[in-house]
């Protein structure tokens, strides 16, 4: 075995940054283990890939413990000339693995890559390319290249069919393509991890391209208000950093920045928040009672659950939602978390119709989100249509008077987000809740509902779920009095 070796994904990271490159072949215990939400994609990938290889029938998967047995089978296995899984090739000081392997004609292959994106990505493209070069230079004819993609169009009924879930691309000349200068590229990767230092590289936009990089350490040691909180920074974000201006308070007066980034910069500068008052009384002005506050939390699979549903379509399984019928009135609370794996919507559709009258202002927080669900339950359920429609027509974006500037407090550090806005403005947020995202809901319920979980363990994530939902509409009750306190 060489001992410098570069691999498919090592190959990639390489592609990414020298540095990660480095640290992931050298120093691996460097890079932090994946936080849960990216486990979670990283599992619906394995899942998709088994439902591949019934594309295949009479295919053989590849297993073994290590990578110099599963070359070893791969050889052996090679002249049966039928579909392989996880088929495994050393050339020199290269090494990869093809998803599914498939033999054509009489002494060629074909290559086909599974992912559980929904459409062809760039670096698709280059993963594809290394494992061309691989097999050829091993010897093997490669006649063409395939990704197979979720068909994000495919709506379940019965049975899961993959010839209808996956959409099936011929990316062969792009893939020739993305090969260009490969070998030089490699050369270089090999040089850099076997060289005895790491090198240094600077923050820059390929931290975040095609990947966010797992490697956390190099953004250590940047001020709370570094420039990488920018509203909407982007490209000028990192041209600061790289001119040597760190932080947002040393940007220098006469930089170019948009009004809302003005606004930014003044509040860190000063450690107050801004408000304009005339535009959040106009926006309070505009809420008719009987205010709804309403959150769903949802749970979107590549393989879809639930009949009449699409790969990674938000099915909601739970709802909050806070009613005030005037603005002195007492706030009332509902709430909803189905139980069971059947399907949530129609008895989650059946309880919150109950509640949401004919008139006054439905509010939520980024209401695209709210509106997406609101609409897909209206098309499935059509004796909801007119109800929904109606809904979506009262809807009313919280989010309004912080994307737009309105109000900006320097504790959001550049964002409008409900989670970067609650501790803002009212001073209480989500850092004692153990569940506080919208992905950590997402996963305990998949968890609870779809695994093998104690009794105890499912009631009290159940718990969890109803009070995190209940904290995102209560939090929006709490920023509209803080709001018209602010305003008095």
């Amino acid at each position: 075995m060489p001992s410098v070796m570069l691999s498919k994904s090592r190959y990639l990271n390489g592609l990414q940054c020298p540095r990660l490159l480095w640290i992931a072949s050298n120093e691996p215990d460097r890079i932090p283990e994946p936080d849960a939400a990216t486990q979670h994609i990283f599992d619906q990938g394995h899942l998709v890939g088994e439902l591949a290889k019934k594309l295949f029938p009479g295919g053989i998967d590849v297993l073994a413990k290590d990578f110099m047995t599963n070359i070893a089978m791969t050889k052996d296995l090679l002249r049966q000339r039928r579909p392989l899984f996880e088929a495994g090739v050393l050339s020199g000081k290269i090494y990869s693995k093809a998803d599914i392997l498939n033999s054509v004609n009489e002494d060629e292959w074909d290559i086909i890559e599974v992912k559980s994106s929904t459409s062809v990505k760039e670096v698709n493209l280059h993963d594809v390319s290394f494992q061309k070069m691989c097999w050829e230079d091993s010897g093997l004819k490669i006649r063409k290249c395939f990704l197979a993609y979720i068909n994000n169009q495919y709506v379940k009924n019965g049975e899961i069919n993959p010839a209808d879930l996956f959409a099936l691309q011929d990316i062969s000349d792009e893939v020739i393509a993305a090969g260009e200068g490969i070998r030089d590229r490699i050369t270089q990767m090999l040089e850099v991890i076997g060289a005895p230092v790491c090198p240094e590289v600077t923050i820059g936009q390929h931290c975040s391209n095609p990947y966010d990089c797992p490697l956390t350490e190099c953004w250590n040691g940047l001020p709370e208000h570094n420039v990488f909180t920018l509203y909407y920074g982007g490209k000028k974000s990192h041209e600061l950093y790289r001119s040597g201006v760190f932080d947002i308070a040393d940007i220098p007066a006469g930089y170019k920045l948009n009004d809302k980034q003005h606004i930014q910069r003044a509040c860190v500068i000063s450690s107050t928040p801004y408000m304009d008052k005339n535009a959040v009384r106009q926006f309070l002005a505009d809420l008719q009672y009987p205010l709804y506050f309403l959150d769903f939390e949802t749970i979107g699979t590549a393989i879809p659950l639930f009949d009449g549903t699409r790969p990674y379509q938000n099915i909601p399984f739970q709802f909050s939602l806070h009613v005030q019928e005037t603005a002195s009135g007492e706030v009332r609370h509902f709430a909803f978390l189905v139980e069971g794996r059947r399907d949530p919507r129609p008895e989650l559709m059946a309880s919150l119709s109950k509640i949401i009258g004919n008139s006054g202002s439905v509010v939520a927080y980024n209401k695209s989100f709210e509106e997406g669900v609101l609409k897909d339950l209206g098309n499935a359920f059509l004796e909801y249509a007119s109800w929904t429609a109606n809904v979506v027509s009262r809807l009313v974006d919280l989010i309004v008077p912080f994307r737009g500037f309105s109000y900006y407090h320097p504790a959001q550090k550049g964002s409008a987000s409900l989670k970067s806005v609650l501790p803002a403005i009212t001073g209480h947020g989500y850092e004692e809740m153990p569940i506080a995202s919208g992905d950590d809901a997402s996963l305990a319920f998949l968890s609870i509902t779809f695994e093998d979980v104690a009794a105890e363990e499912v009631a009290r994530i159940r718990e969890e779920l109803l009070a995190y939902c209940a904290l995102d509409t209560g939090g929006m009750v709490r920023i509209v009095e803080r709001l018209r306190e602010l305003t008095r």
